[in-house]
This record gives structure tokens, sequence and C-alpha cells, in this order.
């Protein structure tokens, strides 16, 4: 192998962005770069959004990612990562079904997760009453995952700088909060969900999976921006999606993938890989 390269965040932010929406895969940074730690991650990170927004995206929200600890393992991580989602990534499924285009991401991958709305700005140190305050609709939804490097091989740096693996994002119907605050406190800690391909079962997932529940996953993302001054803190009006419930499986076009959700006032969905 051949010995490791300065860092250049630039180049590597110019690298990144040339595949968006290509399809194309690259090698790993961290292999190929010296010192691409975290905090490189994210610089880079920051650089590739602000290119986006240049070309015409909206910053809709955040994404969290790794979140499921059922599956560091299988990655190679051992803590939760972000990432932005913007108007041209994210979507509805108002009736809970539809499609989804895949052309244009890299070994995509589906993953079931609980996805936040948020009416005013969540703060550190708040609770999980506190946070869900916060929020003024859930919803489930279907994350598009994408991994530009060959075979989900990477260091945790690596999938910061690339989109933080974020694809797609496609959302049912969402649920007011007010009025039911108990109920879903209780709920977003205790549910259950099972993942289906063309009526096979392949998976159940379980709030706990998700750190605890997607509302430590809201938590746990608030107090990482908290200790990094360089990123914008969450805002009213950003959506969250807190992470996969279940492992993530690859997707093929032809595809439909369905889920059934326990112990939670949320519809399944079904969505059809094109």
């Amino acid at each position: 192998m051949s010995a490791k390269q300065p860092a250049d965040e630039h180049a590597v932010a110019a690298e990144v962005f040339a595949t968006l929406g290509t399809g194309e895969q690259v090698e790993p940074v961290s292999v190929r770069v010296e010192g691409f730690d975290l905090a490189a991650a994210y610089r880079v990170a920051a650089e590739v959004h602000a290119m986006r927004v240049v070309c015409g995206e909206h910053c809709v929200g955040r994404k969290i990612g790794f979140t499921n600890r059922t599956i560091w393992a299988e990655y190679g991580v051992g803590a939760p990562i972000w990432g932005f989602m913007y108007d041209r990534t994210v979507g509805e499924l108002p009736a809970g079904k539809g499609e989804i285009d895949l052309r244009g991401l890299s070994e995509p991958r589906i993953e079931p997760e609980i996805v936040f709305a948020l009416g005013r700005a969540p703060e550190p140190g708040m609770d999980a009453a506190q946070l869900l305050a916060c929020i003024d609709y859930v919803a489930h939804g279907f994350e598009i995952v994408q991994s530009i490097f060959p075979g989900w091989k990477f260091a945790a740096a690596d999938t910061v700088a690339a989109f933080g693996l974020h694809g797609a994002l496609r959302i049912g119907p969402w649920q007011r909060v007010a009025g039911r605050e108990t109920q879903w406190l209780a709920a977003l800690a205790s549910f259950e969900i099972d993942l289906s391909c063309d009526n096979k079962h392949v998976d159940r997932g379980r709030a706990v999976n998700v750190i605890d529940g997607p509302l430590h996953a809201l938590r746990h993302l608030v107090e990482v921006l908290a200790a990094d001054p360089s990123q914008p803190p969450l805002a009213a009006g950003e959506i969250v999606t807190t992470g996969t419930l279940t492992r993530a499986f690859p997707v093929a076009a032809g595809q439909t993938w369905t889920t059934l959700l326990h112990g939670i006032e949320l519809p399944g969905l079904r969505l059809h890989m094109a």
C-alpha cells in the first residue's frame, strides 16, 4: 500500500461532491489521507453541504446514523454520526405508500426509522419529556442510505464526509404530538416494528435499538451539535430522522418493502423500488 497523502480537505470535498447523483464510488478517504478523523470529516461535510446549497438544494433537516447499536460491529463503528437532508432528497408518502427511483444511488440500502418534525429548537440537557415538547409531529419513514465506498467498507469518518450515507427519505403520515404526550413518551420507548420485502419477513426492530429510543437519539444529536459551535444547532421547522430500527438491507429495483408497527399509533409503509 502506498503512503497516505497529506490532508487536503478541499480536494476531499470536491471528490465527494462529484459523486453526487452518479452512483459512482471511490476508495475510502481514511485509507489514503493522513489524519482523516471525525473532526476533519465534519469540516468536509460542511463544505459539501455548502456546495449543495449553492447548487440549489435547501436543507430541511438532519439524519442521525448508526444509532442502532446492534449493527455497530457489522460496520466497524462505535458511535452515531449525523448529516444534512435536503428538499431534493426528502419526500412524503401521505397515503403510506409510494415509489422511489434508485438511480444515482450507490449500493442503496433501506432503513425503517422514526422521524420528528420540530416545532421549536431543542436544547442541551433536556430530558425525554422536554424534548418531546419541542416536537410537533411524529412519523414513520424509510431512509434509503448509500455508500460511495465499495462494499460498504469504511471508517466512521468516511461516512460523515460522504453525505452521512444519506440518499433519500420518504415519510409516512404525520401524527400530532400535542394532547397525547404521555402516550407518545411510552410508545417511543417501547414499540416494535416488522420489516418485510415482497411479503417475506426479513427483520424485527425495537425502539430500544436506537440508543434506547428515538428521543434518546435526538438528545444525542442535540448534545453533539452543542459541543461543536462550527455546526448549526437544530432549529424549529427542521425534520430529524433518528436511525434505523432494524438492520439495513440492500435494495433493488422491482422490490416492494413494507413495515408493520406494534405498540405505537403509526401506520406501516409500503415502498416500491424503481
